[in-house]
């Protein structure tokens, strides 16, 4: 899960980046970016970063609020988990590790039965989901309308 998590969320993280330096450089934009191996490096550190910082949170909620793991149900959660990830990738297609994840483990938990999931803990993790894509985008207006306005005084 490890190798399919960061063969992914690397990408979805600097893939605008990765888009803005290769058009900086002359690029035109086409579905063909190269890649400079810093630039994976540093959104490589950014995960690993995150990681450190918050991710024992996101670790403890999946792991535990959810539903009841064992350890077969944990390899079985992160094997599904893996496998979707891996092959979304392999088809170019932007998906969330984590989103995946918590899939997985509550598809675990409702093997066992409805009332094996905390309905609590995931109503909490929908709807921070539900809040980020347009918290997400309100952020991405603000900032392209600050960066605009500055860069207009710069030229």
């Amino acid at each position: 899960m490890s190798f399919a998590h960061g063969g992914n969320d690397v990408s979805n993280a600097i893939g605008p980046l990765a888009a803005a330096l290769s058009i900086l450089h002359g690029g035109t934009g086409s579905a063909e970016i190269v890649i400079p191996t810093d630039v994976l490096a540093w959104g490589g550190f950014g995960i690993v970063a995150g990681l450190m910082i918050w991710g024992y949170r996101v670790i403890a909620t999946i792991g535990k609020k959810i539903t009841e793991l064992t350890p077969t149900r944990g390899f079985a959660a992160e094997f599904a988990a893996a496998s979707v990830v891996l092959f979304a990738s392999k088809l170019g297609l932007p998906i969330s590790a984590t989103h995946t994840l918590v899939g997985a483990v509550m598809g675990v938990g409702f093997a066992r039965g409805l009332n094996s999931v905390r309905a609590e803990t995931v109503r909490e993790i929908v709807t921070s989901w539900a809040v980020t894509i347009p918290v997400g985008a309100m952020f991405s207006v603000i900032y392209t309308w600050i960066l605009t306005k500055l860069l207009s005084y710069i030229s």
